[in-house]
């Protein structure tokens, strides 16, 4: 049966790094008759250019028509002063909402070729190997009442609501289990609950789930302490489960222990696994169109998605070994390059993957 695959390139370097995906899933289609059929469509600031708005009709069409979504970024400075009902994040976080896509995967693998492009200490970050699992559609990002309003004594006010349900709680909760049956059997849930009510129920659901997972060993930790930990003593995780707007921020700390952000794909995932994969990065505007951002986060991304949602893990396999092969043959673009390699653009590391994927054939 075809596999229909919506690519979303999107905006900034969006369309340069999803090209390089696309090569390699394109490569492995025809290697391993895997069925993929791709079909491009708009998203962001590139939407709103074209149509008005950054999550069109058609977009939403084809997302849902899809068994899952590749994308880009979105965003950039050409639309920031637009209102902000209309700019290019709220594509993002309508196609997430409307797929409802609830469980967001963000693993953090730092490669042994890699140590020296983190600015952690050696002995700190080697071997890392960490997977945050982030609730997606729910938390603050979403809750209302929302905006900014304007006081009696005129002066204005922004105010947002953090809000989660107890069902919420449960299926992120679930989710991150099953992860971390897979893995290590550990899990830390990470909260607020010393002053937000809302993460309190948090912790109390996630200890109520915990009992139906007695193989898993669960540890809570207030959010500015993993905060902490995670520059201080990483391999003490294992996977992590949190909010919406705590998984945000950790999970780009944690892209910094594996020397850089372009290294790091994410999966999104509904109570299907159907999923949006894309680079846990953003659009870079300053380095758009100049063909030197790195590609690898969404090339793993894409890799994600063949094990994920295809159940491909031997394509997936694949890709992460070509990946690791290219990193060994000492090319490096300029987020993750050191004294003695070889730079290169986009394009170079796309090749030296399809290269490595030919290679181990």
């Amino acid at each position: 049966m075809t596999k229909k695959i919506a690519v979303l390139p999107g905006d900034g370097i969006g369309p340069e790094i999803v090209a390089e995906a696309v090569k390699v899933l394109d490569y492995l289609n025809a290697d391993m008759s895997l069925d993929l059929s791709l079909e491009y469509g708009l998203i962001g600031g590139a939407a709103y250019d074209a149509h008005g708005t950054p999550f069109p009709e058609q977009t939403l069409v084809l997302a849902k028509q899809a068994d899952a979504v590749l994308l880009g970024a979105v965003g950039g400075y050409k639309w920031e002063s637009l209102d902000i009902a209309v700019r290019p994040e709220k594509g993002l976080l309508g196609l997430r909402s409307e797929l409802q896509l609830f469980a967001n995967l963000r693993p953090a693998i730092l490669y042994p070729q890699l140590i020296s492009a983190s600015t952690l200490k050696a002995e700190v970050v080697s071997g890392l190997d960490i997977l945050i699992v982030r609730e997606l559609t729910g938390g603050i990002y979403f809750g209302q009442p929302r905006g900014v309003r304007l006081l009696d004594n005129g002066e204005k006010q922004g105010y947002n609501t953090l809000v989660y349900s107890e069902s919420e709680i449960r299926r992120i909760a679930h989710s991150a289990f099953q992860v971390a049956q897979k893995r290590n059997r550990r899990l830390c849930s990470v909260d607020k609950a010393n002053v937000l009510e809302c993460t309190e129920l948090w912790r109390q659901v996630v200890t109520e789930i915990g009992r139906q997972y007695p193989d898993v060993e669960l540890s809570h930790m207030y959010v500015d302490n993993a905060a902490m930990q995670l520059v201080r003593a990483p391999k003490q995780f294992d996977v992590l489960v949190t909010t919406n707007m705590f998984g945000d921020i950790l999970s780009d700390i944690s892209a910094m222990l594996t020397g850089s952000i372009g290294m790091l794909p994410s999966a999104s995932l509904d109570a299907n696994n159907k999923g949006m994969y894309e680079p846990i990065h953003g659009s870079a505007p300053d380095i758009a169109g100049k063909g030197v951002a790195n590609p690898l986060a969404t090339i793993l991304s894409a890799a994600m998605m063949l094990r994920y949602t295809f159940n491909r893990s031997d394509a997936a396999g694949r890709i992460e070994d070509a990946v690791n092969k290219a990193l060994n043959s000492n090319i490096r673009t300029a987020d993750i390059y050191s004294e003695g390699m070889q730079k290169v653009g986009s394009a170079a590391m796309g090749d030296a993957v399809i290269s490595a994927l030919k290679e181990g054939a």
